[in-house]
């Protein structure tokens, strides 16, 4: 059985608020999402705006990277969405976070 791939995610609400989370499958995520099915944080708050998707390697990874990216202050997940990095682990890495930490 080959493992699924993971993708990390920001999606912006109206209020402008972001949300980070992980996924197998990016648009079906945020389907839940815009139809109320997916986080509560999330409900009420349309329209949702998908703002930044990154592939990792793997769930652990991808958990890793949303705890880290749960952490960023508000200026540093903007500058993420600007950046759009294809490599989200690495990206962390150059902001100053521990590459081992995602080992």
């Amino acid at each position: 059985m080959t493992e699924s791939s993971w993708y990390l995610y920001l999606i912006r609400a109206q209020n402008g608020a972001l949300y980070t989370g992980i996924t197998t499958d990016v648009s079906r995520r945020l389907m839940q999402h815009t139809s109320g099915k997916g986080a509560k944080a999330l409900r009420g708050k349309g329209p949702l705006i998908l703002v930044y998707q990154g592939l990792v390697k793997d769930r652990g990874t991808a958990l890793k990277a949303e705890y880290r990216v749960k952490r960023l202050s508000k200026q540093q997940k903007e500058r993420l969405i600007m950046i759009q990095p294809l490599c989200i682990t690495t990206y962390l890495v150059t902001i100053g976070f521990s590459e081992t930490f995602f080992t």
